[in-house]
């Protein structure tokens, strides 16, 4: 391949990569102010200054468009870098035992919560209606959540191990549960708690919830007097 081949398909890169960036910011900002539903292709092509297509070939359909302001919220940018291989993942490793690291994880959510949570209220509110795409969004996004719950408590195991008799499937329930977002838009936006009351809120009870897992003790019931 020629240099100047090479450097033309870099250019060509480039500028998709900031086309589909203007699309998902002007996304962003639609979505925030007026919801799902009053967002269409075209609105966002002419807020975005390019034609419907452009929107379609550079990230897709609506609830792809939708996704696509999701992830970058989520995650902070749009590298195209998985959660459990950033560093703030990665650094929950770094926690001294187990109710540390289930702190760290908890401390994670709230975080991820805090970026996504305004965009998260606003479709939850409105709710999917008849619109395949916004079911299929929330429905993808559940299922990512329960991987990362998965990849949170792989690297638990792998950094501290797990208790002999832990209910691993158990746990991983009520996390999902827990740490689900319509709980977080009920607590913070709804009940007005704030960030870092949630925040220890949900530290404070995943690491209960930790500890009742382990089955290593056995229940022996209530007490009886003879």
């Amino acid at each position: 391949m020629s240099t100047d081949r090479a450097y033309d398909n870099s250019s060509r890169a480039e500028a998709a990569l900031a086309t589909r960036r203007r699309i998902i910011e002007a996304a962003a900002e639609m979505l925030l102010r007026d919801g799902y539903h009053a967002m269409s292709v075209g609105g966002l092509a002419a807020a975005a200054g390019v034609s419907a297509q452009t929107v379609y070939n550079a990230v897709g359909s609506k609830s792809d468009v939708v996704k696509g302001v999701y992830d970058v919220m989520l995650a902070g940018d749009d590298a195209p870098v998985a959660m459990q291989e950033r560093p703030e993942f990665r650094a929950m490793s770094q926690a001294p035992d187990r109710p540390a690291f289930v702190r760290a994880y908890a401390a994670l959510c709230a975080t991820i919560y805090e970026r996504v949570g305004p965009l998260l209220g606003v479709l939850l509110a409105q709710g999917p209606g008849a619109d395949t795409g916004l079911h299929e969004f929330v429905a993808t996004i559940d299922r990512e959540r329960r991987a990362g719950n998965t990849n949170a408590m792989a690297a638990l195991e792998g950094a501290h191990g797990l208790p002999e008799r832990f209910d691993r499937e158990r746990f991983l329930d009520i996390c999902w549960t827990l740490s689900a977002p319509e709980i977080y838009d009920r607590l913070v936006r709804r009940c007005g708690w704030s960030h870092p009351a949630y925040a220890a809120w949900l530290a404070d009870t995943l690491v209960v919830t930790f500890d009742q897992c382990d089955a290593t003790t056995p229940d022996t019931g209530p007490d009886t007097e003879e």
